[in-house]
């Protein structure tokens, strides 16, 4: 069997109990070298046969797997953060499947989620932004023209920009095409959850200075919009005059109990 496993944002803690189990467990584990903590690999148990995929092609990987599964052993395929996000697993499982050998997936914590608890952010903000745009800067991978950055820019909703941190310049030129103010807020995210996180607030017009004044060259996502730092409505979810399944509106806020 073989365990696509997410590994989380960075921290150790930060993998799921399932996935944590499915490590202790595993004889042989393939992990993302380049972006995995290795202090995840502290899980693995003894006589555990570990790869780093790093250093390896689609074809090499499929090969550790079906060698694994000619022999009964149980394998992880250990990608960092959430695997749906940017970790070619779909790739793996097409060639899963023509071998004809079963595999699950377990969801981890994206560094999407980690960059905003860096930030004590909230991505979805009253009067501010309701929608989040995930992408990437097109480079040695193409984006399809219809997902640009300057196309999503245009709705001025919160974007999370992974794989982009070499190319700030044309970043910061395409968000501003696009419809962003030159000084509307942005970040910059390093290693997020990782023992050598750095949060860099910026504006949109100043990532690649804030990128070079704080030596991040790669491993960051871009962080922009409103959310970063706006006005914005309080939650009707909380809200006494507001009315829910579990709860009847009031006509007005209670003050404080005296104590």
């Amino acid at each position: 069997m073989i365990h696509f496993v997410g590994a989380g944002p960075g921290a150790a803690d930060l993998i799921t109990v399932r996935g944590q189990r499915l490590l202790q467990e595993a004889d042989v584990i393939i992990y993302a070298g380049s972006l995995v903590n290795p202090a995840l690999l502290e899980n693995a148990k003894e006589g555990c046969r570990i790869f780093n995929s790093a250093k390896m092609t689609l074809e090499e990987v499929i090969d550790v797997m079906k060698d694994a599964e000619d022999k009964g052993q149980d394998t992880v395929r250990l990608h960092t953060g959430d695997a749906s996000l940017y970790g070619a697993i779909r790739e793996q499982m097409d060639e899963l499947d023509r071998l004809g050998i079963s595999y699950d997936d377990s969801p981890g914590v994206s560094s999407f989620s980690g960059a905003a608890a860096a930030l004590f952010a909230e991505y979805t903000l009253p009067n501010v932004s309701q929608s989040v745009v995930i992408t990437r800067m097109a480079g040695r991978t193409p984006v399809p023209e219809k997902e640009s950055i300057r196309s999503f820019a245009e709705h001025d909703c919160t974007m999370v920009i992974f794989l982009s941190t070499g190319l700030l310049e044309e970043v910061s030129a395409e968000l501003m095409a696009g419809g962003y103010a030159p000084d509307a807020p942005a970040a910059l995210v390093y290693k997020a959850t990782w023992p050598e996180e750095k949060v860099v607030r910026c504006t949109v017009s100043t990532l690649a200075e804030a990128a070079r004044e704080n030596d991040i060259t790669k491993t960051a996502l871009i962080l922009v919009g409103g959310f970063l730092d706006s006005e914005y409505e309080r939650s009707k979810l909380y809200d006494p005059t507001f009315t829910t399944e579990f709860r009847q509106a009031s006509s007005h806020s209670r003050e404080p109990a005296e104590k």
